[in-house]
């Protein structure tokens, strides 16, 4: 028997991704995110386990993003004692981004007088269970599992997550975990993992329904952007994920500015987070596509160029909003859900001279989702705030793979995949994918919901 219950990243929902699979011998969950986007999500957060933790024998993480990553304090507070895998880049990340996250979730629960759902010690505790990885390393989990770890292509270090059941004696189901594709091809972190056979497939949809910009262009729009913004005489805001946006970022910086094809001005990345997860970066070069380690071989320090100044300390911060002469602000969080972002906004959305470049997936309820929408008034930190300065949004810099990217990914496995599952995306995204599956590949597809409990045949 093998059995999936889906405990998050269901239908209609693009966070909170958690998958919990049962052989006849073994329990193990897919990732172990956290549910962001609303009130409603935080409430999830906070709820019992749909399963008992302490009968989880292990944790396959994806990648490292708190959707995907920000349940496992909870999970270890509540029981669980076993292994937690993924690549070596992807647990260092996760450390810094769930030390980041316990802060905010400390923060805002007692602002609102209620008990956070884990704390720092929960966090130190999540990484003595941790077992580092490289792509292609098989690990025998049991006498009936196994998986291997492949590039996904999202972030760096990111997995998609080939896993082998058996059935019984003599025939094994092998199922496919997409954890969230990347948006190919892209700087530094190289190109997504093609497999060829499958079963059963965990697809995410969060781009289902939509197809990029062209990868090739985006330059070329942030380099417009920029240009129009300061010759405004404006400030170009870019709310970014720490982790893999914002390295891309300068890593398109540095070659704009060090081939003079924009004008030297400050660019400020405001993020403590990023700033560290940078770090890690560097730490984990030989995880970098060629490309970018024969870059950094020629002497080119891809994270340090003229103008770019780091400011983790807060007071720093606060300067940089003193100062209306034209400049770029990179900073936190990537949905403007909260981080230092949100006091730049305060001050530079009423700026008609301004602009803000939207370069991630804005989940529905988020602040960076309203701004999107190009809401005449939004609220931040218990201000109206008028939303004067322009709003562009460039699709080519999403870390999630498109539509097509998605179809192309599935192709390969379609003559033996009995169903694929769509998940991770919202409820229109994931109708329109579930059909062109059905309509191009010919593979019968399921758009699960919550706790619902599958049989694998």
């Amino acid at each position: 028997m093998v059995k999936v219950k889906f405990c998050g990243g269901v239908a209609g929902s693009v966070t909170g991704a958690c998958y919990l699979i049962e052989s006849n011998t073994t329990k193990i969950l897919v990732d172990c995110g956290m549910f962001q986007g609303s009130r409603f999500s935080e409430n999830l957060n906070s709820d019992p386990f749909p399963f008992e933790p302490s009968e989880i024998d292990a944790v396959l993480v994806t990648h490292a993003h708190i959707d995907h990553t920000g349940r496992l304090p909870k999970l270890r507070r509540d029981g669980f004692s076993g292994k937690i895998y993924g690549t070596h880049p992807t647990l260092d990340f996760a450390y810094a981004l769930l030390k980041d996250s316990e802060h905010v979730i400390r923060e805002e629960a007692k602002r609102e007088g209620i008990q956070p759902f884990y704390s720092i010690k929960d966090v130190d505790s999540v990484f003595e269970l941790v077992h580092p990885l490289d792509y292609g390393q098989e690990i025998v989990l049991s006498e009936d599992m196994r998986f291997v770890l492949r590039n996904a292509g999202h972030i760096l270090g990111s997995s998609i997550i080939e896993l082998f059941v058996k059935k019984n004696e003599n025939e094994e189901i092998k199922i496919v975990f997409s954890g969230d594709l990347g948006n190919y091809p892209t700087p530094i972190i190289g190109d997504t993992y093609f497999t060829d056979n499958a079963d059963y497939i965990f697809v995410e949809s969060a781009y289902g329904d939509r197809i990029h910009e062209d990868t090739k262009k985006r330059k070329d729009i942030l380099e417009d952007v920029i240009e129009e913004t300061i010759n405004r005489g404006g400030t170009l805001l870019i709310p970014a994920f720490a982790t893999e946006r914002t390295q891309e970022l300068l890593y398109e910086l540095n070659e704009l500015v060090e081939n003079g094809r924009i004008a030297r001005v400050p660019i400020y990345l405001d993020s403590p987070l990023a700033i560290k997860i940078t770090e890690i970066y560097k730490k984990h070069e030989r995880y970098f596509d060629q490309k970018t380690r024969k870059l950094i071989n020629s002497g080119d320090d891809i994270f340090n160029f003229p103008g770019l100044r780091f400011t983790p300390d807060v007071e720093d911060s606060k300067e940089i909003d003193k100062n209306y002469d034209p400049k770029i602000i990179i900073a936190g969080s990537g949905m403007s859900n909260g981080g230092r972002i949100v006091h730049h906004e305060k001050q530079f959305l009423p700026d008609p001279k301004s602009a803000i470049l939207i370069i991630g997936y804005q989940v529905k309820g988020s602040l960076g989702r309203k701004i999107l929408e190009k809401e005449k008034e939004v609220r931040i930190l218990g201000h109206n705030v008028p939303i004067n300065a322009r709003v562009v949004s460039v699709g080519g810099y999403s870390a999630h793979a498109d539509q097509r990217q998605l179809i192309e990914w599935l192709s390969p496995m379609r003559h033996t995949a009995k169903k694929v599952f769509v998940v991770q995306g919202e409820q229109e995204a994931g109708e329109v994918l579930s059909q062109i599956i059905k309509d191009e590949l010919a593979v019968d597809t399921h758009l699960p919901e919550m706790e619902e409990e599958v049989v694998l045949e």
